[in-house]
């Protein structure tokens, strides 16, 4: 026991010693690198202060170099100043003497402009004395006294002033109707020119592209029965020949045609192609075409900016879309129809809002007359009575082709508006060739009367220039030959609307001074 005690103590002072030694050690491990430290940051220091010696020294360097070199360029733009000064005084300087001149000059002027205005009194005194002893010998030689004179005169005054009064109304009547007409073919020209669309005649066969020509053989089916039910649904023919990989649909009625064109694609994708499954896909394409007449009705509606219609109307226009006119999509041309009236209407200062959907709806008939008995005009005036649209817009649909007479400025535009997107070169189908053959037509019978130098159809044929030989054609003749050309045109050739005929005669004289 005593030795475990002894052993305990020795162990507790060893580790007091050494407890002891060790932070001896430490402390001067401590004092040494505490003293290394401070000589570093000494180092550090002194080195810290000589860089900033260094950089203090280029930056004044830096300063006078840049103050040297703003004292050079401020040298530089004072002597530039003073050269642009002298410059200005120079001129300055000229300009004084110009203006000493042109002083010098115009009083020279003013003295004899006076002297002038001298003379002239002195002229003028001299006539009123000759006038003066003239009027006293006119009086003696016509025995007449100065108001019987007066009177004589104003009645033959007057006499000339009835012919000049009537001649004045003609011309003024005249310039009035010219200037009414030149009115007119502005406005309609900037109503075309602002509405000016592209044209595309609709044709009357559709095109579906097969991925194969192996399908042709699947569309006709076993013993046919796939094409005749196909077409006993739609209405449509469907051509089946040599073309590749295309099959051709045949029908005057594009709505027919577009319900056929998607069945059809609908079946190539599908794949299965049988009686069952043609009569689902048409019953599809007809509710997929539904949509889009609704579509298109909206759309039309949206782009002529026409509110407030009742929907079955919007179903009406949209239905326009498959219907045409002479190849002229009906819609398309409501559109435009509506554009046209609405700036012409804008530019006359009428009511835009009632053109713009007369224009609209001037052909809704077209909609159904297919499937009700009546012109499309009596077609749509009952539609539109119906739906109770404003009586100037049923008019304006009733007046458009002339049936009734117009009862608002608004329906004779929408005639106007009608006629011009109806009539421009390319709009329907062979209205391009018979444009230029009208044309031909007219240039041919102007050309053909004898001391005629040229002709010149314009105006998409609605006048002709014809300019002629002054040393054949008299002024007078060319009253005659207007009237004559005139004539010739009405009994030979058939044409919308008027045709102005033209005739210019030109008498120059020229001479040269040597």
């Amino acid at each position: 026991m005593t030795n475990i005690i002894i052993d305990i103590a020795i162990f507790l002072i060893s580790a007091i010693i050494f407890f002891f030694v060790g932070f001896i050690a430490r402390k001067k491990i401590a004092e040494s690198k505490l003293k290394g430290a401070e000589v570093e940051a000494k180092r550090i220091l002194e080195s810290a202060t000589k860089e900033a010696e260094t950089k203090k020294k280029e930056e004044i360097f830096k300063a006078k170099e840049e103050i040297m070199n703003s004292r050079k360029e401020l040298d530089d733009e004072i002597r530039e100043r003073r050269s642009e000064v002298q410059l200005q005084e120079r001129r300055i300087l000229q300009k004084e003497e110009n203006l000493e001149n042109k002083m010098e000059q115009l009083e020279q002027r003013e003295s004899a402009l006076q002297k002038k205005d001298n003379e002239v009194e002195a002229k003028r005194t001299e006539i009123d004395n000759l006038i003066a002893r003239e009027t006293e010998e006119l009086q003696k030689i016509s025995r007449l006294s100065v108001e019987e004179a007066k009177q004589y005169l104003l009645n033959q005054v007057e006499k000339s002033i009835v012919t000049e009064k009537a001649e004045l109304i003609k011309r003024l009547d005249e310039e009035a109707k010219e200037k009414a007409q030149k009115n007119a073919q502005e406005v309609i020209g900037y109503a075309i020119q602002k509405c000016a669309a592209d044209h595309t005649s609709e044709t009357t066969v559709s095109i579906v592209s097969l991925p194969n020509d192996d399908m042709k053989g699947r569309i006709i089916g076993r013993e046919g029965r796939n094409i005749k039910t196909l077409e006993t649904l739609t209405g449509i023919d469907l051509i089946i020949d040599d073309t590749p990989e295309a099959v051709v649909i045949s029908g005057f009625d594009p709505l027919r045609r577009e319900v056929a064109k998607i069945a059809l694609e609908k079946l190539l994708d599908d794949g299965r192609i049988h009686p069952a499954k043609i009569e689902e896909m048409v019953e599809k394409a007809k509710e997929e075409v539904s949509a889009i007449i609704k579509e298109e009705g909206e759309r039309a509606v949206m782009e002529a900016g026409v509110i407030g219609l009742h929907p079955d109307i919007v179903k009406l226009l949209g239905k326009l879309k498959y219907r045409t006119s002479y190849g002229q999509n009906v819609l398309n041309h409501s559109i435009e129809v509506s554009n046209l009236a609405r700036i012409m209407a804008d530019e006359l200062g009428l009511d835009t809002k009632l053109a713009r959907r007369a224009g609209l709806l001037h052909d809704i008939g077209k909609a159904l007359d297919h499937d009700m008995e009546g012109t499309h005009v009596q077609i749509g005036v009952d539609i539109l009575t119906k739906y109770k649209e404003n009586p100037i817009v049923i008019n304006a649909v009733e007046a458009h082709h002339g049936d009734v007479e117009p009862q608002s400025i608004e329906a004779v535009l929408v005639q106007a508006a009608d006629a011009i997107s109806a009539s421009r070169p390319g709009a329907r189908r062979e209205t391009l060739e018979n444009y230029i053959k009208r044309l031909q037509n007219l240039e041919g019978i102007a050309d053909s009367f004898d001391g005629v130098e040229k002709s010149f159809a314009i105006q998409a044929g609605r006048e002709i220039r014809v300019l002629v030989k002054p040393e054949k054609v008299s002024d007078d003749q060319m009253v005659v030959m207007s009237r004559d050309i005139a004539q010739r045109i009405e009994n030979e050739m058939e044409y919308p609307g008027q045709i102005k005929v033209n005739v210019i005669r030109e008498s120059r004289v020229i001479d040269y001074a040597k």
